[in-house]
C-alpha cells in the first residue's frame, strides 16, 4: 500500500478472511500511535471497559476482585495486555491473546522488554483459539476482536469451547446505536445520518480496493441472538453513562455525546452447562 495514499472509506461486504487480514495489518501499523495516544488513559495495569472509563475494579463484571485469585482468565483482543496485567495483580492467571504482533510487543515493552511471568502472551486469531476445551474459568474482551470479525458467532463459540461450563464471558463493543450517527465528537455527531438497520460493513480500502480496515455492525438484537446461538446465557447488558470526571475525547466518543447517547455496550454472559 502506498503510505501517501489516503484510504477510501466505503460501505461494502467483507469476508471473514479479508476482515482478519485487514485487522492484523491495521493494528500492526497503528499500534505505536494508538498506545502513544491512549496509553495514559488505559494505564499499564488498569482494566477499562471503554472510552467512558468504566473500571473493572469498580464494576466487578467478572466478579468480585477478591474472587479472581487463582482463576485462569483469557483476554481476547488484549492489545498491550493492560487488562490482563490488572487481573494478574488480583492474583488471577491471565492469558492475553491478540492478532497483532506489534500490540503484543507493546505488552513486552510495558513489562520492561522481558516476558511477563504473570501474563501469558499469545498471538492468534480469536476465531481459532489455540487452547484445549474448558481451559479457562473466565474470559473477557474490551473492544477486542468482535467488532472486527464477519462471523462473531464463530468467535463466541470458540470462547464457549475453551470456557468451563458455567464460566463467565464479558465483552464490550461500540454501542450499536452509534452506527446511525456520524462518528464525530461534536454537535455534528448528534444527528442521525444512516440507517441503524444497515448491516453493511464499514471498510477503508487502498487504491487497489484492498481492505486495510474493516468494522462490522450488529444491531443490539443481533448481538443478543449471537450470544444465545453460541451457547451462552445473557446475564446483563451494561450501557455505561459518561462520568463527569471524564473530559477527554476519543475518536467519536466525547462528553457531549456521552451525556446524550450510549457509546459502549457490555455483554455479561455465562456459558450454558
Amino acid at each position: 500500500m502506498n503510505q501517501d495514499h489516503e484510504p477510501e472509506a466505503t460501505r461494502r461486504d467483507a469476508s471473514d478472511t479479508e476482515s482478519s487480514r485487514a485487522s492484523r495489518g491495521w493494528w500492526d501499523r497503528n499500534a505505536d500511535e494508538y498506545q502513544s495516544e491512549h496509553g495514559a488513559f488505559l494505564g499499564d495495569d488498569r482494566f477499562v471497559w471503554g472510552p467512558e472509563g468504566l473500571d473493572e475494579a469498580e464494576a466487578a463484571l467478572l466478579g468480585p476482585a477478591a474472587e479472581l485469585k487463582g482463576r485462569r482468565i483469557l483476554e481476547i483482543g488484549a492489545g498491550a495486555a493492560q487488562c490482563s496485567r490488572w487481573l494478574a495483580a488480583q492474583g488471577a492467571l491471565p492469558v492475553a491473546l491478540d492478532l497483532s504482533h506489534r500490540q503484543l510487543q507493546h505488552a513486552l515493552r510495558i513489562a520492561d522488554g522481558a516476558a511477563d511471568d504473570a501474563v501469558g502472551l499469545v498471538e492468534a486469531d480469536a476465531g481459532a483459539l489455540p487452547f484445549r476445551d474448558h481451559s479457562f474459568d473466565l474470559a473477557c474482551s474490551a473492544y477486542g476482536a468482535l467488532p472486527f470479525v464477519a462471523d462473531p458467532v464463530r468467535v463466541l463459540r470458540e470462547v464457549r469451547r475453551v470456557l468451563r461450563p458455567g464460566g463467565r464471558f464479558v465483552f464490550s463493543v461500540s454501542h450499536p446505536i452509534r452506527w446511525a450517527f456520524p462518528d464525530e465528537p461534536g454537535p455534528e455527531g448528534l444527528s442521525v445520518g444512516a440507517s441503524y438497520f444497515d448491516r453493511t460493513p464499514y471498510v477503508e480500502q487502498d487504491e487497489s480496493g484492498r481492505a486495510v480496515y474493516v468494522e462490522h455492525h450488529r444491531t443490539l438484537g443481533d448481538r443478543v441472538r449471537d450470544v444465545v446461538a453460541a451457547g451462552f446465557r445473557l446475564e446483563d447488558l451494561v450501557e455505561p453513562e459518561w462520568p463527569e470526571w471524564n473530559t477527554q475525547e476519543w475518536g467519536g466518543w466525547s462528553p457531549l455525546r456521552g451525556h446524550l447517547i450510549p457509546g459502549t455496550a457490555i455483554f455479561v454472559c455465562t456459558a450454558e452447562v
